[in-house]
This record gives C-alpha cells, sequence and structure tokens, in this order.
C-alpha cells in the first residue's frame, strides 16, 4: 500500500492544556480510515491540524512526503487535503447545484478579475465547472434536489451537499467533518453507502471523524482511537471492537460503547 498522509508526533497545546500529545498514524491511498475517541478525546483538535486550520505545537504531517502542517489553510486545500464543514462552506441562498458550481472556484486558472469581465479563461472555466458539478450531482444521486435551494434541504441532504462542495476541489484526501450527525438510521445508511463509493469507483482516500460508531464500523478500512489527546489503539474494526483499552475509554459496555 502506498502511504499518501503521513501525521508525525502531532501536538498542539492550549496554554497548559495539551489537547492532541504525540499522536502519529499514516493513511493508505484509497483507504477509508476513521478516527473515533470519547467526547473531548482531542478529535477536532487533531482534524483542524491535519488541514492546518490550527497551527502545530510539534510534530508534523505530510502529504506524499511534503510537510503541509502550518500553511496556511486554503493552500492546503489547493495542495489537496480538502476538509468538509457540517455547514459554514453551504449558500443557504443557492441551490444546490450552484453550490457545487461555486466550489469549483478553488482549483479555476482565471483570475478573480477574469471572472468579473467574463474573460475567455473564465467562461471556459465556467463551463468545465457545470459540466463537473452535473457530475457529481449524478454520482451522488442528487437529480431531485439539483434545483432546490439549500436553505430548504433536510439535514441528510446537507450532509451529501457538504460532500459534494468537497468533491468539487478533486481532492487528494477528503476530511469528513462527522458526516453522519443528526442523521436517522436510513439516512446514515445511505451516507455510508455514498462514501464507500468514493473508494470504490474512484478511489478516494477518506479520513473521517465521527461519533456513530455502528457507521465507522461497516465503513472503516481501519480505525484509530484517541483518549485525552493520545493514541490509545489502532487497527481494523473487529480489532478496535474487542480492545480493551477502547473498551475502557468509552466507559461501557462493547454493545453501547463500540457498535458491537
Amino acid at each position: 500500500m502506498t502511504v499518501i498522509l503521513e501525521v508525525k508526533g502531532l501536538t498542539k497545546k492550549f496554554g497548559g492544556l495539551t489537547a492532541v500529545n504525540e499522536v502519529s498514524f499514516t493513511v493508505n491511498e484509497g483507504e477509508i480510515l476513521s478516527v473515533i475517541g470519547p467526547n473531548g478525546a482531542g478529535k477536532s483538535t487533531l482534524f483542524k491540524l491535519i488541514a492546518s486550520f490550527l497551527s502545530t505545537t510539534s510534530g508534523e504531517v505530510l502529504l506524499r512526503g511534503e510537510k503541509i502542517s502550518n500553511l496556511a489553510p486554503h493552500i492546503v486545500a489547493r495542495k489537496g487535503v480538502v476538509r468538509t464543514f457540517q455547514e459554514t462552506t453551504i449558500f443557504k441562498s443557492m441551490t444546490v447545484r450552484e453550490n457545487i458550481i461555486v466550489a469549483h472556484h478553488l482549483r479555476s486558472k482565471a483570475s478573480l478579475f477574469g471572472f468579473f469581465i467574463g474573460s475567455s479563461l473564465a467562461k471556459k472555466d465556467e463551463t468545465e465547472f457545470a459540466k463537473s458539478a452535473d457530475e457529481i450531482v449524478e454520482f451522488l444521486g442528487m437529480h431531485d434536489i439539483a434545483n432546490e435551494l439549500a436553505s430548504n434541504l433536510p439535514q441528510g441532504h446537507l450532509r451529501a451537499l457538504g460532500m459534494a462542495i468537497g468533491l468539487a476541489t478533486k481532492p487528494t484526501i477528503l476530511l469528513l467533518d462527522e458526516p453522519f450527525a443528526g442523521m436517522n438510521h436510513d439516512e446514515t445508511m445511505r451516507m455510508v453507502q455514498q462514501v464507500r463509493r468514493l473508494k470504490v469507483e474512484k478511489n478516494m482516500t477518506v479520513l473521517l471523524v465521527e461519533h456513530d460508531m455502528p457507521a465507522v464500523m461497516k465503513i472503516s478500512d481501519r480505525i484509530v482511537v484517541i483518549n485525552f489527546g493520545e493514541k490509545i489503539a489502532e487497527g481494523s474494526p473487529k480489532e478496535i471492537q474487542n480492545n480493551p483499552k477502547v473498551i475502557e475509554a468509552y466507559l461501557g459496555s462493547e454493545d453501547a460503547a463500540i457498535g458491537m
């Protein structure tokens, strides 16, 4: 397997509080790796460090051997590490299709001024972005809501739109921030299938943080578990389900805590 992302000794301190402490792991090309842990374990901070939304205290993140930690977030995104957000990147007054088209501008060839004056390069970009947006709508099965205002979408469709926006940037690795939060069981299972399709049909590399343990166990190739900012386990879903340290960290039985 080819390692695409390396997290090496990542540490983040806020004053006297160590939120993430010497966390290391790798992500292989074309796999789905999930980061889990109890509330307050440091998952969100770790995610922000990887996407460079927070600067590191020590340690580094490497994308195909190139250090990307502590760069500006938009530069990291242009390099291919794209983080989806729960709703903050969605324009509620635009349609689903319009939101996806706008997301393509991260990789536009024309300048902002070019779009303003309608240059030939800008027109070419717009044509390509519209075509790509339609392909994403097709892939995710969003035809019925393509012209729906984002403000009218239920939670499940908002999550799908967030993923579509991420795909529009043509990421090398897609970071999904709680993609199943707020969904009912049927919506979660549909989203699980969509994420698996990204891996199977597009060879997409996915790193996700999620609280829904049954979904995590169903979707993941490997799982990293952190608690109190430290990595306590790493392995396949079966290995994680049977790991005494993980069960203890969740302070519950296997059934209630980790989805067995």
